[in-house]
């Protein structure tokens, strides 16, 4: 399978490995008023690296926020570290998705991976958070898309951004937990926010202006600064936001031998229950009602029990 051009140069790290925190590439900056506590998280996967681009220039710049305190993290450094144009995918994470480790268990747990020890240095600064924003690219060319799961606080927040991502519903992944699912944040009765913006293709310079645009709308909305303050160019222009799309089904893959009927980039909407949308090893692959919103189809890391693509209707 092709890889898509990398359009976009990895951002320079180094100067932010040390850090008063004490733990490596994770900043903190505060307001000299109370406020939010919120953490902005990057590099969950090494291969996406948008969102560290955005966090990076704004550590350059010497930004504080007037309210609260903003902690910017960069998560999977040593996945990053492996990043290579020639196979830019390969660096997604060292031994196991970073994105999927994120329960209790697991982190208090006795087992290891490169990546469970980089959760555990980073988990104190997820625990304390009022407000969590991940930042990830996808696979494949798509338009922004903010991943809320269910919780309705979640779903007013990210629809008020008025930001040009469609909103997701889903209930997170069946073989881990995610950063933006763990502890107080899955809470019903809490009252903490978490979402993962899902920003463009990997590498698309367009990726970089969404992480920028959303990032400085979700601190305006946390209460961290006012609109007025907001580095300039960062903003993208407001946009009405459609309905949120509430996923309902996934396609796993069964065999290598899956393709899609069309050249799916996400954000179709199939008018018919019934229309076949893949064949896997023979079996068609049909949608299960009227008005089917396809969501993130990708073969980039196609085998046996992988999501190929997620099935939802609008709310």
């Amino acid at each position: 399978m092709q890889h898509h051009p990398v359009l976009t140069l990895p951002p320079k790290l180094a100067r932010w490995a040390k850090s008063p925190t004490g733990v490596p590439y994770v900043h903190e900056r505060s307001g000299a008023a109370p406020g939010p506590e919120i953490l902005v998280t990057a590099l969950v996967h090494g291969n996406e690296f948008s969102g560290a681009i955005a966090l990076a220039e704004l550590l350059a710049a010497g930004w504080q926020p007037a309210c609260g305190r903003v902690t910017l993290a960069f998560c999977n450094v040593a996945a990053f570290e492996r990043f290579d144009t020639a196979q830019p995918d390969a660096s997604r994470f060292v031994d196991e998705d970073f994105n999927r480790v994120w329960a209790a268990d697991v982190l208090d747990g006795p087992r290891r991976s490169a990546e469970l020890d980089r959760a555990r240095q980073i988990r104190p600064f997820v625990d304390r958070a009022t407000h969590l924003l991940d930042l990830h690219s996808m696979h494949e060319p798509c338009a922004p898309l903010l991943v809320t799961g269910t919780l309705a606080r979640n779903i007013a927040f990210a629809q008020g951004l008025r930001t040009a991502g469609q909103v997701i519903v889903d209930a997170g992944h069946a073989n881990g937990v995610r950063m933006r699912d763990y502890g107080e944040f899955a809470n019903k009765q809490g009252g903490r926010i978490a979402l993962l913006l899902e920003a463009g293709q990997h590498w698309d310079p367009r990726a970089v202006s969404a992480a920028r645009d959303t990032l400085m709308r979700f601190l305006v909305q946390a209460g961290a600064l006012a609109r007025r303050e907001v580095p300039v160019g960062w903003l993208l222009p407001d946009r009405e936001p459609p309905a949120p799309v509430v996923v309902t089904d996934r396609v796993v893959a069964t065999s290598m031998d899956f393709s899609f009927r069309e050249n799916y980039t996400g954000g179709e909407t199939i008018r018919k229950a019934g229309t076949m949308i893949a064949v896997d090893a023979g079996r068609e692959v049909l949608t299960p009602y009227d008005d089917c919103v396809l969501v993130m189809p990708s073969l980039r890391q196609l085998r046996p029990g992988v999501t190929t693509v997620r099935l939802g209707r609008r709310a």
